[in-house]
């Protein structure tokens, strides 16, 4: 097989370990170019930058040229990554290694997820790979995941337009029960602005809440992962409710 050649990208920003960790894993098997944020992206959705100038700068870690940070979003980062800095299309996109599940109703806000989006809206393969914790134990198996699925998303690409969600439990190898593919699950946050006052005595918020477990089977991406199953999510960027067009059609036209 050939030598693959990947871009990588997250929304933790390009210092985060989940990336880094990621790259170093993918070397292994492909030739890597690393586009990430200059800083912390994350829950920013599948956003664009059209009215701020965005501006590039090499990372070097360990004395080594890492990559190229992109102060603009994630998806900002895949589309200058293919379209500006590599001559060719490349063979994969993995967007990774998150910080937190972007499972359920995650997905929808994740950075993580839109830039992986992105690269199957521009027709090249993608991943998204996130560990379910905010600080996980290790980053060395959801790498390991990534490039072994990697590999098998270059052999048998989903169809344009559909990329690979992946979600690794928060455990160490041996705990891990299986692999199994998922559908995104119903759960979402109940969360409100909380009134808070600064040290001037001024008002401002800050984003709470809980999160609303509401599936009960590891069908569902979430609940999976809670049971220490890797989920595997196939997600598309065509949002039609297909089970809801002829009620549409039946109610709301004259």
């Amino acid at each position: 097989m050939k030598k693959l050649k990947i871009l990588v990208t997250n929304d933790d920003g390009i210092t985060a370990p989940g990336i880094y960790a990621l790259a170093k894993e993918l070397q292994k098997i492909a030739d890597v170019t690393v586009v990430a944020p200059l800083t912390e992206q994350s829950a920013v959705g599948h956003a664009i930058t059209m009215k701020n100038p965005l501006r590039l700068k090499d990372i070097i870690i360990n004395n080594e040229f890492f990559g190229y940070a992109f102060d603009g979003t994630p998806a900002d980062c895949v589309k200058m990554g293919i379209r500006n800095i590599l001559k060719e299309k490349p063979d994969l996109v993995i967007s990774g290694i998150n910080n937190g599940a972007n499972t359920a109703i995650n997905i929808i806000y994740s950075g993580t997820v839109s830039g992986a989006r992105e690269a199957a809206i521009m027709d090249v393969p993608s991943i998204a790979v996130s560990v379910t914790s905010h600080e996980p134990k290790t980053y060395d198996i959801a790498a390991q995941i990534a490039a072994e699925y990697a590999i098998k998303v270059f052999k048998n690409p989903l169809p344009n337009g559909t990329l690979l969600n992946i979600n690794v439990p928060n455990c160490s190898k041996e705990e891990i029960k299986g692999h199994i593919v998922t559908k995104q699950g119903k759960s979402k946050w109940d969360d409100e602005y909380e009134e808070r006052i600064d040290p001037m005595g001024k008002k401002y918020y800050w984003l709470k809440g809980d999160w609303i477990e509401l599936d009960n089977s590891i069908d569902f991406d979430h609940f999976a992962t809670q049971q220490n199953y890797v989920s595997l999510t196939p997600i598309h960027f065509d949002l039609t409710d297909y089970e809801n067009l002829t009620f549409v059609k039946k109610y709301y036209l004259d």
